[in-house]
């Protein structure tokens, strides 16, 4: 396996590389077991003129967990999820990350802060590499500024190689290494949704909100992410999942909250939820 991408100093590549057994993944701090869950949610409310998407939720997700978020169509599910990463400002309420006010902040500042999301559609840029998708989503890079290139040419090559080594390594935990050279737009649906994965990784997240991962999915695709999600859920990054595959939720979720008309309708076990006539009610329309 080789892979190469254009730098801002030269075309380079690697040499034939075998594909190493890969590394666990670090989250951006060990996971230790604290006296406050690594996101609370309290009164959240996202309002729309007279209409409340979301309307004061509360929530908490204790660190080392796989979280599923279910919920008819219209729910307030996405809303919900665009709050939290800081894609919209809520109404009132607050959202703590590791027992710090995040409820202000925009996107790129809680990704630096270890919270970090996909979406239901990806958004891959399609005409660039597998690689070169994961190198524009490295932070912080020196040779991001005219300056930058100019003044300190040695270090902005050096973030290069250790940002593709990082990316190497991401691209690895989902199995796409072997792909790194081709088009984006060339994956599989399923594919796409294992970049988004990636991507994330580059940040090095806690926690990874998920917006429906299995929308659109082959079913064989679907179980290689189960597995990848379950696997980064052992080396210490956690998840909150939304997604309408049930089956999905009850092979990946520890515990699982049920939101209907912007509100927590219940929470518990899959079992739980799943057997509870409210939650039958809110999907179907009728009384169990």
């Amino acid at each position: 396996m080789s892979a190469s991408v254009e730098t801002s100093s030269g075309r380079f590549a690697f040499r034939t590389i075998p594909e190493p057994t890969p590394t666990p993944f670090r989250a951006s701090s060990d996971r230790v077991e604290e006296a406050h869950p690594l996101l609370a949610i309290r009164g959240l409310t996202k309002s729309y003129g007279g209409l409340d998407a979301v309307a004061g939720v509360d929530m908490d997700l204790p660190h080392g967990r796989i979280t599923g978020l279910i919920g008819p169509n219209g729910a307030g599910k996405t809303t919900l999820l665009n709050v939290i990463s800081g894609v919209e400002r809520a109404t009132s309420g607050g959202v703590w990350l590791n027992g710090e006010a995040v409820a202000a902040l925009p996107q790129h500042r809680l990704a630096s802060r270890g919270l970090v999301r996909t979406f239901q559609i990806s958004r891959e840029l399609g005409q660039l590499s597998v690689l070169e998708n994961l190198l524009l989503a490295r932070p912080r890079q020196t040779g991001e500024t005219l300056t930058g290139i100019f003044a300190r040419a040695g270090r902005v090559r050096r973030e290069e190689e250790a940002a593709i080594e990082v990316a190497r390594g991401a691209l690895l935990k989902v199995n796409l290494w072997r792909l790194a050279d081709e088009p984006a737009s060339a994956l599989s649906g399923g594919q796409k949704k294992l970049l988004e994965i990636s991507r994330a990784l580059m940040l090095s997240p806690r926690l990874v909100l998920l917006d429906e991962p299995a929308a659109g999915v082959a079913p064989a695709m679907e179980a290689i992410l189960i597995d990848t999600i379950r696997g980064l859920a052992d080396e210490g990054v956690d998840f909150l999942i939304i997604e309408h595959d049930l089956d999905v939720v009850a092979a990946l979720c520890r515990h699982v909250y049920v939101m209907a008309a912007g509100k927590i309708l219940t929470q518990g076990s899959f079992a739980e939820v799943s057997s509870d006539s409210r939650v039958v009610e809110a999907y179907l329309g009728v009384k169990a």
